[in-house]
């Protein structure tokens, strides 16, 4: 079988930021994955998955109700790995385009307090499976580590 493109990229030579991952032309439309890496990829240790599966409901809930993103995002998700998550946007974009709507974003989930959205039986499979102050965390890490002073290293996949 063929390697797939996500595959290929070094992740010894990885480090957390926004990359495009690809950009797909389905029909008309066009639809960008971005890779959101927020941790080093074998360097650090991953994710767990209570602190994961906050950021996914807050993000999904946070992008879905954007004024301007809420009608292009596709989705939002984790990476199986456990060292970032997905987002699929409509359109074409390049990583620094959505920079701002990055930080907005994880501002978001680092003041977040209070009842996660979606977090109760009823509206999720896994709603014991939370860890807000981590995620509260983890986006303040990649705000301070990352975003507010992002470079071109952290916005291009290593060659």
């Amino acid at each position: 079988m063929k390697t797939i493109a996500s595959f290929t990229i070094d992740h010894l030579r990885l480090l957390p930021g926004i990359y495009v991952s690809r950009i797909d032309h389905i029909g008309e439309e066009t639809v960008t994955t971005f890779d959101l890496r927020l941790t080093r990829p074998n360097f650090e240790p991953v994710m767990n998955t209570a602190e994961v599966h906050t950021i996914e409901h807050l993000a999904a809930t946070f992008l879905r109700n954007h004024a301007e993103y809420g009608q292009k995002t596709v989705y939002f998700g984790p990476m199986g790995c456990r060292t970032g998550f997905y987002l699929l946007l409509a359109g074409a974009y390049e990583s620094k385009d959505i920079v701002p709507l990055m930080i907005e974003l994880f501002e978001f989930i680092r003041d977040f307090k209070g009842d996660v959205p979606g977090a109760e039986a009823i509206g999720c499979g896994n709603y014991l499976d939370m860890n807000l102050p981590m995620a509260n965390y983890l986006a303040n890490r990649f705000l301070e580590e990352v975003l507010y002073d992002i470079s071109e290293d952290q916005l291009q996949y290593p060659q």
